[in-house]
């Protein structure tokens, strides 16, 4: 009886040890680039690939290196199955968000960010969302404190900045501008033109987001994500990031600095140089 109590003992101990670590929730930070092919990072393309990426290299060498996944083929198909672990067929997401579409992450589907704020995280979204842009389906009506970022691709946001741009119809068609919200227990009634209600957030118009903001917007939504990280820290509650740069999405435009690193004795293209931006994005915040 004493062995089978020693031995019962003994089992427990690991379990208590495995309880006290799970007293402090861990720090989530999610990291999602774009357009980003396997052999843009270092450790993948083993320096077949002009492009550096030290940054992302040291990440998986003293981390995990995943080499197989299943992805979806769309930006706002793949974001929504990554938020609310369902397939985009469930939540109606399976196709890229144009500006005041009526679709857009459902009320009823449940996020990732909406599970961790029920534990006591603190939780922000920065950069790309592309889940819809109505009021409705913004990211702190759906878990999120607080969201700095843009609603569609690039190339959508830079489109009004066009010469042959109808300007008379970007009330009526155009892209929304860049948003900076936070969730609250205040539901406004205010209902915005082409936006709807605003509901239980407060929202700031961050801007347009035209080819010149783009050279150096990482670096902004870089400095939100820190500020947001900072804050949880000073209020000692366990954070939940999900970061999702511009870099590198096929229509970009790079700032002098970046732009700089390409000469003919490296060869880089933009590729390579955008995902230099994007690497020291991510040293930055990790």
């Amino acid at each position: 009886m004493r062995r089978l109590a020693l031995a019962m003992a003994a089992s427990i101990l690991p379990f208590a040890a495995l309880a006290q670590e799970q007293e402090a929730p861990p720090n989530i930070i999610v990291i999602m680039g774009d357009d980003i092919g396997w052999s843009n990072i270092g450790v993948y393309n083993q320096g077949i690939m002009a492009g550096r990426t030290p940054n992302l290299d040291r990440m998986a060498n003293e981390g995990m290196r995943f080499t197989d996944y299943y992805a979806e083929a769309s930006c706002t198909a793949g974001r929504a199955n990554f938020i609310t672990g369902e397939l985009p067929i469930r939540t109606g997401m399976t196709t890229v968000g144009q500006a005041g579409a009526a679709i857009g992450l459902p009320a009823e589907a449940v996020t990732i960010a909406q599970a961790l704020n029920g534990m006591g995280y603190a939780t922000g979204q920065f950069g790309k969302n592309h889940l819809g842009d109505l009021n409705e389906f913004l990211p702190t009506v759906h878990g999120f404190d607080e969201f700095f970022g843009y609603l569609y691709h690039l190339d959508a946001m830079e489109d009004p900045a066009h010469p042959n741009y109808p300007q008379d119809l970007l009330d009526v068609v155009g892209p929304r501008n860049m948003i900076h919200s936070w969730a609250t227990e205040t539901d406004d009634q205010t209902v915005q033109p082409r936006w709807g209600k605003v509901g239980k957030q407060r929202i700031e118009d961050a801007g347009t987001l035209y080819p010149e903001r783009m050279e150096t917007v990482d670096e902004e939504i870089r400095d939100k994500t820190l500020a947001f990280i900072d804050k949880a820290r000073a209020e000692d509650k366990p954070f939940f990031v999900w970061l999702n740069p511009t870099r590198m999405h096929v229509i970009t435009h790079l700032s002098d600095k970046y732009e700089g690193m390409r000469n003919s004795q490296n060869g880089w293209s933009i590729q390579e140089a955008g995902m230099a931006q994007l690497d020291d994005i991510v040293g930055s915040v990790m």
